[in-house]
């Protein structure tokens, strides 16, 4: 069930009223209905999957209990490498599988040595990656001592499966989540109203943006050999807005829905291409998968205390680690580490932490200074995607060459001039309301209901005129 699809527009309604007027607001009725709900729609991916996801729910839920109630360190340690090696290990059975196999088989070969090699036809079950995040990050604080375990079965496995982030986050901590699943909830108007306008302006991301983007990027990487080096710079900027309109406006409608039942999810993106350096966008990028890494990986090992050689194998380790969620494909490891490299300078020079404001706060436009450094940094994550969505590293070395060519000055062969207003308008107004939460945050005081209603209109119209050919969300298959 996709958040752009007839299904879901049925769905949300029908829930939003029986958890609302349905179970007399008692907080033990909501809980119960929030937890079917989210099995029935993790199910209609597919329901064998579900039974895995109420195993991860179950071992996650005893091991947080045990290390808690565990008196013992060593006992504590036991219940903790229990549910680490478990968890990751369905992860990398389900994900990782028949890439290590494949790849061993190259190291073989490439000695000389022929084998055969057994490889399986695994389904990918969607989420993953983001529900295992999830119970992993509650089992660590229990043991770090930063939360205490709920004895509540229903309350954890709402945690760990509520439908608006199941499936591609964003990845929830128990410290931020858990007690508002605790705690009575009551419907506030405004913050519904505005719920409602990110998931409109989510949607607007997807299918207007994302979807149309979409379209012209799988033209030109498909067919990369035939382009101009002008035709593939613009495949490349389209890919770039693809990723994020696609993945923030999923983002965008899993915390507007979340708020319909007074739920606050983490921010997950926070206009990450007004970034004036590496180290901001990655604040703003996919904030909490890089959070889970800095807090659980990257500062267990030392963070940026320490040596430079001990730095700079943190640096790598935690953005090689972040490639290899992506996918079990060389071309996100290559692209975690040309972001270690671009991030490397930075922490060296202690600039990583230069700019924590909001770009041209208070101001229209930004200035000369803050124009290059935004381009630099789009310039440099764009290079990056590259690698991200080609197939192989070998096709993304041959689509980088086919830019550094004499057909780089020429204009480029494909020109949708629609779309490319399309774009300019969605960047112009994150620009201008980049001091918010999301960009159709209206203040009610200061706009005029007629000109709010016209607002929604031309977007709504807008997602039924230009909308695209509708497309997965690029982040289910991780």
């Amino acid at each position: 069930m996709f958040f752009n699809s007839l299904d879901f527009a049925i769905f949300l309604p029908i829930v939003f009223v029986l958890y609302w007027f349905g179970t007399f607001k008692k907080l033990k009725l909501q809980n119960l209905l929030l937890l079917l709900v989210s099995y029935y729609f993790y199910a209609s991916w597919d329901f064998r999957f579900l039974f895995l996801l109420m195993a991860s729910t179950l071992l996650d839920y005893f091991t947080g209990l045990k290390i808690f109630d565990s008196k013992q360190n060593k006992t504590r340690s036991f219940w903790l490498w229990l549910s680490i090696i478990i968890n990751l290990g369905f992860l990398v059975f389900f994900k990782y599988y028949n890439f290590f196999v494949d790849s061993f088989a190259q190291l073989i070969s490439s000695f000389g040595v022929s084998t055969s090699i057994w490889t399986l036809n695994i389904i990918l079950p969607v989420g993953i990656s983001f529900y295992t995040f999830h119970g992993l990050s509650y089992v660590f604080d229990i043991y770090r001592n930063k939360t205490k375990p709920t004895r509540n079965f229903i309350q954890y496995a709402v945690f760990v499966s509520f439908f608006p982030l199941l499936v591609a986050g964003p990845i929830e901590r128990a410290t931020h989540l858990l007690p508002q699943i605790q705690k009575k909830r009551k419907f506030e108007y405004l913050n519904a109203v505005d719920g409602l306008r990110q998931i409109l302006w989510g949607l607007f991301k997807k299918i207007v943006i994302a979807d149309n983007c979409a379209h012209y990027v799988d033209i030109i990487f498909n067919d990369y050999a035939k382009y101009s080096g002008s035709t593939l710079v613009l495949g490349v900027i389209f890919f770039a807005i693809q990723i994020y309109g696609d993945f923030s406006g999923y983002s965008d409608i899993a915390l507007g829905t979340a708020r319909l039942f007074g739920i606050e999810l983490l921010q997950n993106f926070s206009f990450p291409y007004f970034s004036r350096d590496i180290a901001e966008f990655w604040r703003r990028w996919h904030i909490s998968l890089s959070s889970w890494f800095k807090d659980y990986l990257y500062i267990p090992l030392g963070g940026s205390k320490g040596s430079i050689w001990m730095r700079v194998r943190n640096t790598f380790i935690i953005f090689l680690v972040s490639g290899f969620w992506h996918g079990a494909n060389w071309t996100f490891i290559v692209w975690g580490a040309l972001h270690a490299v671009y991030f490397l300078p930075l922490m060296l020079l202690r600039k990583n932490r230069t700019h924590l404001n909001i770009v041209a706060k208070g101001r229209f436009f930004p200035s000369f200074k803050e124009v290059i450094q935004i381009g630099l940094t789009f310039i440099l994550t764009s290079f990056a995607w590259i690698f991200f969505r080609a197939e192989t590293v070998s096709m993304a070395l041959l689509y980088i060459r086919g830019i550094y060519s004499r057909s780089l000055l020429t204009l480029p062969e494909i020109a949708p001039i629609p779309i490319l207003l399309l774009v300019i308008l969605f960047l112009a107004t994150e620009w201008l309301q980049r001091e918010k939460q999301h960009a159709l945050q209206i203040d009610s005081g200061v706009i005029p209901k007629m000109a709010r209603w016209g607002i929604y209109f031309v977007i709504i119209t807008l997602i039924f005129n230009y909308g695209g050919t509708s497309q997965q969300f690029i982040y289910f298959q991780f």
